[in-house]
């Protein structure tokens, strides 16, 4: 008899000997039966765990925040604060659009960018600079050579 066709019964099991074979097995049955349920209700004093929400860190004016949050977390990093162009793109990301929309994340990611070729320009300006330079002189000859063509 093939248990992979068609006609074929499902063959009954002994909950009991699943249960001794199988470790977790039905973790959809009773709750009363399962390990996990006394870890799944809110009880913060049968964890131990206690602490209240920390006092609000100072020189949160300028950080960026989500929109979605009416203030900023409790405590956050200040070691890499935003500056010049990247840190404009990520202002104007934060300030304008949602964590849910694609355009935040896009925006973040060019500021990424943007700060990385700054960072690139700084430790090696010429090798940095060569792709851009030979991508305007490209774009200008083909204009002077189209104006010559009028």
């Amino acid at each position: 008899m093939d248990p992979y066709t068609a006609g074929t019964e499902r063959p009954q099991f002994d909950e009991a000997a699943l249960r001794a074979r199988i470790p977790g097995w039905g973790a959809d049955s009773d709750p009363a039966d399962r390990p996990a349920v006394p870890r799944e209700r809110f009880d913060p004093a049968a964890s131990g765990a206690h602490w209240d929400v920390p006092e609000q860190q100072p020189g949160g004016s300028g950080r960026e925040r989500s929109i979605e949050h009416r203030r900023l977390t409790p405590v956050f990093g200040t070691v890499a604060p935003l500056r010049g162009v990247s840190g404009a793109i990520r202002r104007f990301a934060y300030n304008n659009f949602s964590e849910g929309r694609a355009a935040h994340w896009l925006l973040l990611i060019l500021g990424d960018r943007v700060e990385s070729m700054g960072a690139r320009f700084q430790r090696e300006p010429v090798r940095a600079a060569a792709p851009w330079l030979i991508g305007a002189a490209a774009i200008g000859a083909m204009v002077s050579l189209r104006r010559g063509r009028r």
